[in-house]
């Protein structure tokens, strides 16, 4: 009979236990993870039309992709895992002419009221 409630008692365990991945999952510390360039809207607002490859370059940095063949259109990705939570992931493609001028900003960033203001 001691024997019969042991295994009972095994097999209840086990079951309830088995449930519970998800807890210990949200248990276990896992790290923040960022991957590629942060950039936020305040560097973005920085940017004007006309900017050199090389003023581009100091305000956000050197860019994440540049394409073979296309040198002209420079990508900012950003990936961030937080934990637990969902990844965030953040992208944004500045585009140049044949000269290196800065003609084009696109992604999830939105050019600032003064992009097309004169360079001073």
């Amino acid at each position: 009979m001691q024997l019969k409630k042991s295994l009972i008692t095994a097999s209840l365990a086990i079951l309830v236990l088995s449930g519970c991945s998800s807890v210990t999952d949200m248990l276990v510390y896992r790290i923040d993870i960022n991957q590629g360039n942060y950039v936020d809207q305040q560097a973005v607002d920085q940017l004007k039309f006309g900017m050199s490859k090389q003023q581009v370059r100091y305000v956000l940095g050197s860019p994440m992709l540049v394409e073979n063949g296309y040198p002209d259109t420079w990508y900012y990705i950003y990936h961030h895992v937080s934990g637990h939570e969902d990844p965030i992931q953040k992208n944004l493609i500045v585009k140049f002419d044949k000269r290196g001028s800065l003609i084009h900003l696109a992604g999830d960033f939105h050019n600032s009221d003064h992009f097309f203001e004169s360079l001073q």
